[in-house]
């Protein structure tokens, strides 16, 4: 069974290469892109699949996108965080879908359901794509819940809310839990994390910080203009915004 993958966040594509292969030893992951645009180039060469799993939010989309350019008529197995209600509309006009964190049950119950299926039946037709064209319409401002975090040799997933500021260091970024004083390593730069998560929670302080509206605590002005963020809770490092941020800031804070 040769398997594609589309999936932007390295960790999440690790983990569902690996769970494919415990559930379908003979599964052979052919490919894996993280964008639409690589995915598109994959079937407009003529690239070639037996099963692709597709995320739904990718680095440059919504993996909809595809469809647009390309005709797949290969199953695909959709991976996503978005919450059940919106795929309910899909749900028996595609081959599947998995909710993130995938679980083993439900990816066994998936790849049933391929196997099940006859060459002939499992095309993609126009229905199919109508029906994700509307879900993709309903959730285009949706953002991410759920972020995979890397704790030892496990990965999780913990709520995006339960972050007090996201932070780089060097190349790696990092969430600051709020209420633990603990810090998580997570596959996302901090213009990623711009894009998927909601900017009326999150705000980009300056270039190293990202910082949660649900954390901040009060601010203080400084002699340069400059304004500190102090948390409601112990921070080892000093969240300073810059004079140019400042009253973007403010207007943020006020609402």
């Amino acid at each position: 069974m040769k398997t594609i993958i589309v999936e932007d966040e390295i960790l999440a594509a690790d983990r569902l290469a690996d769970l494919i292969r415990s559930v379908e030893p003979s599964a052979v992951i052919a490919e894996r892109f993280d964008t639409v645009q690589d995915t598109v180039e994959f079937f407009r060469a003529g690239g070639k699949a037996d099963l692709l799993f597709m995320d739904i939010q990718l680095a440059d989309g919504k993996s909809f996108e595809v469809f647009n350019h390309v005709d797949i008529q290969i199953p695909i197995i959709f991976t996503t965080a978005y919450d059940q209600y919106a795929l309910e509309a899909f749900k028996t006009h595609s081959i599947d879908y998995l909710l993130k964190p995938v679980q083993k049950e439900e990816l066994e119950r998936a790849i049933g359901k391929y196997k099940s299926l006859s060459k002939s039946a499992s095309g993609f037709g126009e229905k199919e794509i109508e029906v994700l064209r509307q879900l993709l319409r309903q959730s285009a401002g949706g953002y991410k819940e759920r972020i995979m975090i890397k704790s030892g040799n496990k990965l999780q997933y913990r709520p995006v809310d339960s972050s007090a500021y996201f932070y780089a260091d060097g190349k790696a970024v990092y969430m600051a839990v709020r209420g633990e004083g603990t810090r998580y390593l997570i596959d996302h730069t901090l213009e990623e994390l711009e894009q998927i998560l909601d900017p009326k929670m999150f705000f980009r302080i300056s270039r190293k910080f990202l910082v949660n509206f649900n954390a901040i605590a009060e601010l203080r002005g400084l002699v340069s203009s400059k304004l500190e963020i102090k948390l409601n809770q112990p921070c080892e490092h000093e969240l300073v915004v810059s004079r140019e941020r400042a009253a973007d800031l403010k207007a943020w804070l006020d609402r």
